[in-house]
């Protein structure tokens, strides 16, 4: 009868990461007539799984932002290129911009106007290669071991490379984007990396598909007030962007899809 009992907890658990994102264990606990111990045991099996992420306090849906980089550069290619054009426009000339590994940072690698003349630093090969078709952007490439699923270098020596910039702006990779859990990302030393180009740079936007919000990955990056500047899809959620606003993020809405 227990095992019943834990997996129908399970089940509902499941089912309301799904509908309403964010579970708390004090609610849970209340609904099913346990204790928060026990939830929270329920929770550390179900992240073990792979089913959910833990928070303080709860759990979120795990982000969708897995796989190689060749993986998702064909997830929601139009919508990318809508929040990269977006993206695209913040981007002051003569700057220095630091392009972290991203199928999204890619597009906007690409959606940079022929005539926008900076200098940008990048540990991603691919970013690299799209760059440097742009006649007046000069490109930095920060080397190191390339993690296949990243896209990216990372390690000692990308970290090395990285000490030597001081980006204007930093735009940054997330797999997930959440007000309580933050930026998160899947790789330890993604993370790593990421929290280092960060403190590195002045200014720090995220341009993110509708997927990866109120969703985390296991590995934090930084909180989402030391995000200065967050591009979302036309459809954001208002209420949603209006905490994102409370919090000190300036929010730049994309374009529909063509």
């Amino acid at each position: 009868m227990q095992d019943f009992l834990l997996r129908e907890r399970q089940t509902v658990i499941s089912e309301r990461l799904k509908t309403h994102g964010r579970v708390l264990a004090a609610e849970l606990a209340m609904e099913f007539g346990v204790s928060e111990d026990t939830v929270r045991r329920d929770l550390r099996e179900m992240a073990a799984a792979g089913l959910c992420e833990r928070v303080y306090g709860g759990a979120l849906p795990v982000s969708p932002a897995r796989g190689s980089l060749s993986q998702r550069m064909g997830f929601a290619a139009d919508r990318k290129q809508a929040l990269a054009r977006a993206a695209a426009r913040e981007i002051a000339a003569g700057a220095t911009v630091f392009f972290d590994a991203g199928s999204t940072n890619l597009a906007i690698a690409n959606a940079l106007p022929a005539d926008l003349a900076l200098t940008a630093a990048t540990n991603a090969p691919a970013i690299a290669a799209a760059l440097i078709e742009k006649p007046e952007v000069n490109v930095i490439l920060i080397g190191g071991l390339v993690d296949r699923q990243t896209g990216g270098s990372l390690g000692a020596k990308a970290l090395r490379d990285m000490e030597q910039l001081s980006p204007d702006l930093c735009i940054l990779g997330a797999c997930g984007v959440d007000l309580e859990a933050g930026l998160t990302t899947f790789g330890f030393e993604d993370a790593e990396f990421k929290r280092f180009a960060t403190s590195r740079s002045k200014r720090i936007m995220v341009a993110a598909t509708s997927e990866k919000f109120g969703t985390a990955a296991p590995h934090s990056v930084l909180p989402v007030a030391h995000c200065e500047c967050l591009v979302v899809e036309h459809n954001a959620d208002v209420a949603m962007l209006g905490e994102y606003r409370a919090r000190g993020c300036r929010t730049i809405i994309a374009d529909k899809t063509a």
